[in-house]
C-alpha cells in the first residue's frame, strides 16, 4: 500500500512537470490526470500483476514459479495476530481458492482482470482515504 501510494505520488509529480503546473496553482488531481491522459500507476501495477500470476501458473517447463505459489511453510508456532498478507491473497478474493485452475484457461482469466484490477485500485484508494482522514 505504502509503494504504490509514492508511486502515484510520483506519477502525479510528473504530470505536473510534463503540463508546468505547480502544487500552488490548486489544479485538482483528475483535471491533471484528464489533460495529460496517462493511466493510473496503480491500475498497471494491478493489470501486471494479474497477467505475471496467470502466466507463471499456466508454465509447464517444471519451474520452481508455480510450486512456490502452493507452498504453504510450516515452522511450528505461528506468530500472535493476524497473519501477514500473501501474494495471492488478493487474486484468491477475485478469482476463488480454486484460481490456479482458473487461471490455466486464458479466456476465464482475461474476463476477470478488469474486476481484479478495480477491486484493487479502490482498495487502495479508500485505505488512502481513511489513512489521511484519520489524522
Amino acid at each position: 500500500m505504502g509503494l504504490i501510494r509514492r508511486l502515484r505520488v510520483t506519477q502525479r509529480a510528473m504530470e505536473r512537470a510534463m503540463l508546468g503546473v505547480s502544487l500552488r496553482d490548486r489544479i485538482r488531481n483528475v483535471e491533471i490526470r484528464r489533460r495529460t491522459k496517462v493511466t493510473d500507476i496503480a491500475q498497471r501495477v494491478a493489470k501486471l500483476k494479474w497477467q505475471w500470476a496467470g502466466h507463471i501458473v499456466r508454465r509447464k517447463d517444471g519451474r520452481w514459479g508455480p510450486k512456490v505459489l502452493e507452498w504453504q511453510p510450516r515452522t511450528g508456532k505461528r506468530s500472535v495476530g493476524r497473519p501477514p498478507t500473501r501474494w495471492t491473497d488478493d487474486i484468491k478474493r477475485v478469482a476463488g481458492s480454486r484460481w490456479i485452475q482458473a487461471a490455466q484457461n486464458r479466456g476465464t482469466w482475461n474476463s476477470l482482470q478488469k474486476t481484479y484490477v478495480q477491486q484493487w485500485t479502490n482498495k487502495i484508494s479508500f485505505n488512502y482515504i481513511v489513512i489521511c482522514c484519520d489524522c
